[in-house]
């Protein structure tokens, strides 16, 4: 009967992921799970996030203990029938392979860097074949906000994501940063990419940027997919723009930081640390302050995009989580004949909170 039995395995979220923590359990040994269902938090480096069951069945066993760290693909519940007995589930569990964490100094690095008209740019890539995807990110984050959605995309298409000017690791140096800034480094990439056209995903500051990228270089955009987007109205929380940019310690950046998802829980020690450490980077304070003044000046979004965006006549599809407490989720129906589609139980990282629902709706769109 081992054929009835289904492994849950630690999942793998990006290249560079090794090892993830198994935070805590949503279900307990005897719970019938269904295909979505949330069954447990895991905790990298990078971000912390709810595990959604790929299979359904009977869980008859958790193996993995809450708190513990384990490699990727490591078995971490059992499920099977009642029909299957407990010894044939011990006897799998006792011949269940665990990886170990491999160094492999020829992997395949998890992000490129090239040198443009610009400045230096970090992206990561996926080859595939047809008409390419671009992720842009939003303001203060990095293409590792993808984590999540680029290798799922990637089974359709291939996919690049890059860090914006003064974001992750790219250029942390650019005079007066600002809209057009952003879209130069978009075209840049694709130039350099050789790619005439792209489908552009982008979030928050990002939509605006894949936004303004459709406007001026409409040839060039297959299609949009904006997600919690600005561009699209007036309002924005400025008590995390303002408080974002300047916090310059842990207590500080976390309530900050909540104002990003619906599920405060999502806010991990790791996702704080590593902003801190990048907000701490030669440069970057200086970059985020004159981009904050020239994009989200005195709580008001300075450019709109929603009107020329619906006249340029690219495909577009908006995104948009329902307790969105960064930009407000009525701007989601700014753009006339867009495909709209609010998400319930979502906030402004929707594409981390429910990154199964995104992932389906970038699909339709490409």
């Amino acid at each position: 009967m081992s054929d009835q039995i289904v492994p849950i395995l630690m999942p793998k979220w990006g290249l560079s992921m090794k090892v993830g923590t198994l935070a805590a359990w949503h279900v307990e040994e005897g719970t019938e799970i269904k295909p979505g269902d949330e069954i447990m938090d895991v905790e990298t480096d990078k971000i912390a996030n709810v595990v959604e069951a790929a299979d359904g069945g009977l869980l008859r066993r958790c193996v993995g203990t809450a708190g513990e760290i384990y490699p990727v693909q490591a078995l971490l519940g059992v499920l099977a029938p009642a029909s299957v007995s407990d010894a044939e589930i011990d006897a799998y569990v006792d011949a269940f392979e665990m990886p170990e964490v491999e160094e492999d100094e020829e992997e395949v690095p998890s992000h490129l860097t090239i040198d443009l008209a610009i400045g230096r740019i970090r992206y990561m890539a996926r080859e595939g074949e047809g008409t390419p995807v671009i992720f842009v990110h939003g303001f203060g984050g990095d293409s590792d906000n993808w984590l999540f959605n680029v290798d799922a995309i990637a089974a359709d298409a291939p996919v690049y994501a890059l860090d914006l000017p003064g974001h992750g690791g790219s250029v942390k140096t650019v005079d007066n940063p600002g809209l057009g800034t952003m879209v130069d480094a978009v075209i840049q990439l694709m130039d350099h990419l050789s790619i005439d056209k792209a489908h552009l995903v982008g979030h928050s500051m990002g939509g605006l940027v894949s936004g303004q990228t459709a406007i001026d270089h409409g040839k060039r955009v297959a299609s949009l997919t904006l997600i919690c987007s600005a561009g699209l109205g007036d309002e924005i929380n400025s008590d995390y723009i303002d408080g974002f940019v300047s916090a310059q310690s842990r207590k500080e950046l976390k309530p900050k930081l909540k104002h990003l998802f619906a599920d405060e829980g999502l806010v991990s020690r790791s996702m704080v640390d590593a902003l801190l450490k990048f907000k701490r980077l030669d440069g970057v304070q200086a970059f985020l302050e004159a981009l904050k003044g020239n994009l989200f000046s005195d709580g008001k979004q300075a450019a709109g995009i929603a009107a020329d965006v619906a006249a340029s006549g690219v495909p577009t599809t908006v995104i948009w989580g329902a307790e969105d407490a960064v930009i407000p989720q009525t701007h989601s129906s700014a753009v006339k004949g867009a495909k709209v589609d609010v998400i319930s139980g979502a906030g402004h990282m929707a594409m981390m909170e429910n990154a199964g629902r995104v992932n389906e709706l970038i699909k339709e769109q490409l």
